[in-house]
């Protein structure tokens, strides 16, 4: 029975090493063989390997896909035209040399970020003030991006990585100047608004300009007509009272009555003292001529 336990010990102990001696390299890791606490190789190939056990060598995998890298915190940079614009970006990355990596940071990525970051941000500073705001937001915006990440492909080399893609997410105008800007671009409106207003009142004084003159134009042409045809109906109206009268004289007489009558009663609010048998009613009473109308008296 002991020689059974034993062998079956010497069995379990024979496996455990054997499984400490084979490891599987994922592909989108890398493998990084210590021995003694030195690399001794890197191993690239997905699939199973072999070997030493422990403590002779050891086993550390680093991811090999592409990272993100995002700005930690939003800093103002000032442009050319000293405005302040804060910026924030984002750079792709991934571990090309696994050895070099190693050496310059371990194998925590995150040590490589926060000694990247720095450097990125430094870049951006560089490229942002020797441009202006226009060139910033929009015309050079690509170059700018193109400039950083070749910057960053020397420095990326010492830290075993690839610089992938340099990309600025936003561009916004520091808080302190914001005030500044809107009440800028407000008054730029207002000047706007002001400039089409007075377009639009000179625009409107023409309008109406050319509308009294041709109102005037037009009343003129019919107080001319309208004068004419009265002209030529009181020509007609004494033409035809003329062969009236010229036919009937007495009838003539008797409209002409009838005339001074209508003058001089013209306003109820006029008094008049008359004797009835005067001549200014002979009229009416229907024999002699006409008298001539009497002034009335208040």
């Amino acid at each position: 029975m002991n020689r059974i336990a034993m062998v079956v010990a010497g069995a379990l102990v024979v496996l455990l090493i054997a499984f400490s001696t084979l490891f599987i390299v994922d592909q989108r890791q890398f493998a990084v063989i210590y021995a003694l606490g030195e690399i001794k190789e890197v191993v690239t190939e997905p699939g199973l390997k072999v070997k030493l056990p422990p403590p002779f060598q050891n086993v550390v995998f680093l991811d090999r896909r592409i990272q993100t890298l995002d700005s930690p915190e939003s800093r103002p940079i000032l442009t050319a035209e000293r405005k302040s614009l804060v910026i924030d970006w984002m750079v792709k990355w991934r571990v090309v040399d696994a050895k070099q990596f190693i050496r310059n940071n371990g194998v925590d990525i995150r040590n490589v970020e926060n000694r990247l970051s720095p450097i990125v941000q430094a870049a951006f500073n560089d490229e942002v003030t020797k441009r202006l705001v226009e060139a910033t937001l929009a015309t050079e915006r690509e170059i700018v991006m193109k400039s950083v990440r070749s910057r960053l492909a020397e420095e990326a080399k010492s830290f075993g990585i690839e610089i992938i893609e340099v990309r600025i997410k936003r561009v916004d105008f520091s808080a302190n100047i914001t005030d500044s800007i809107y009440r800028r671009m407000e008054s730029e409106r207002k000047l706007v608004a002001n400039e089409l207003r007075s377009t639009g009142t000179a625009e409107g004084e023409k309008i109406r300009a050319d509308a009294d003159r041709q109102r005037e134009v037009i009343v003129a042409d019919a107080y001319r007509d309208a004068q004419k045809a009265k002209g030529e109906g009181d020509a007609k109206a004494s033409a035809l009272f003329a062969e009236a009268f010229g036919r009937d004289p007495q009838f003539a007489q008797f409209y002409r009555s009838l005339d001074a009558y209508r003058a001089s009663f013209r306003n109820k609010s006029d008094v008049m003292v008359l004797d009835p048998s005067s001549e200014f009613f002979k009229a009416m009473r229907g024999s002699g001529a006409p008298a001539a109308a009497p002034s009335p008296r208040k």
